[in-house]
């Protein structure tokens, strides 16, 4: 039986934070599962120019906690938190006291990192991938233990704590979401991940034509082969997400076909079926929809937060089914 369908959001900028309350409540109104931040912390400049990355407006960890406190049910997250900008004790603990804060409704995402730009415009060192990775994985374990509430022990490269016990322990479960597009990245989250989203590989840093190239049909049936890997028997039991970063519905969003073609270099059925877009009527993104869920098993869709009222028919029509 497939899985049933959840949307999300996720916000860049939001502007004010009146805005913020404002998005977090309709995002809530109109049906979808949940909001997330994105930890990044580039504003306009050089960087954003350089790397075709949208600035974003606020820091994600008050943000999240703002939008649980205004709203009821709608989950929070974060798409995704690099570990390499943060803590590790401070990061796990800040997740787990979000989980309790929001009275079980925070998502805690993660990722290896991979915008270089930001790293060398906030003066944080890049290291390799494999290192970043290697870290990710450290932080996983460490994430893993304050959940479940046992005694913090681990002497990695990255990532070494002793000595204490984790506070607060969340009394509600805290799914844990790792991304990217890499092999390794992928095995891991099917390894350790309840949700796995499956993203570019922006390995060159910048988005644009090599993160379109690297994310057709084949690349991500590729991707799911690695997901699968990691995962072995419990690949089931995960549940698999996926981004919409090009975002046409017909008569009612600006974006149009020919603009999301001229953008992405994508015509017609190529641009109609990639898999980070949603392109064409709501009956046809529906169908869409469906068809990858049975195709590649994508069930979590997110999508950006200048689409969610475009999307909105197509989250009332198929959430939770």
């Amino acid at each position: 039986m497939a899985r049933p369908f959840r949307f999300a959001v996720q916000a860049y900028r939001p502007g004010s934070g009146a805005q913020w309350r404002d998005l977090a409540r309709r995002v809530e109104a109109l049906g979808y599962s949940a909001l997330h931040t994105s930890d990044h912390y580039l504003g306009p400049g050089a960087i954003s120019d350089a790397t075709g990355h949208r600035p974003v407006t606020l820091a994600p960890i008050p943000a999240m906690a703002v939008a649980a406190e205004v709203t009821s049910t709608l989950r929070i997250g974060c798409r995704m938190f690099c570990v390499g900008y943060h803590s590790p004790v401070v990061l796990a603990k800040t997740i787990a006291s979000l989980a309790e804060l929001s009275l079980g409704r925070t998502e805690a995402g993660l990722g290896a990192g991979w915008l270089q730009a930001e790293y060398d415009g906030m003066g944080v060192r890049f290291p390799p991938a494999g290192e970043r990775v290697d870290h990710l994985q450290e932080f996983v374990a460490l994430l893993r233990q304050f959940l479940a509430g046992e005694p913090l022990e681990l002497a990695g490269r990255h990532v070494r704590v002793s000595g204490m016990g984790p506070l607060p322990v969340p009394t509600s479960p805290v799914p844990v979401m790792i991304g990217g597009g890499s092999p390794r990245v992928l095995r891991l989250a099917g390894a350790q991940a309840d949700i796995v989203s499956v993203n570019f590989d922006n390995r060159s840093g910048v988005i644009g034509a090599d993160s379109i190239a690297t994310s057709g049909a084949e690349q991500t049936r590729r991707k799911l082969g690695w997901v699968r890997e990691g995962a072995g028997d419990r690949f089931g039991d995960v549940e698999l997400e996926i981004g919409a970063y090009f975002v046409a519905i017909a008569g009612r969003t600006e974006a149009t076909e020919e603009q999301l073609s001229a953008q992405t270099g994508l015509t017609g059925e190529d641009l109609r079926t990639f898999p980070h877009a949603l392109v064409g009527s709501v009956d046809a993104v529906c169908d869409e929809l469906e068809r990858r869920r049975e195709e590649y098993g994508f069930s979590y869709v997110t999508v950006g937060d200048r689409a969610v009222e475009a999307f909105a028919p197509v989250v009332e029509r198929l959430a939770g089914r």
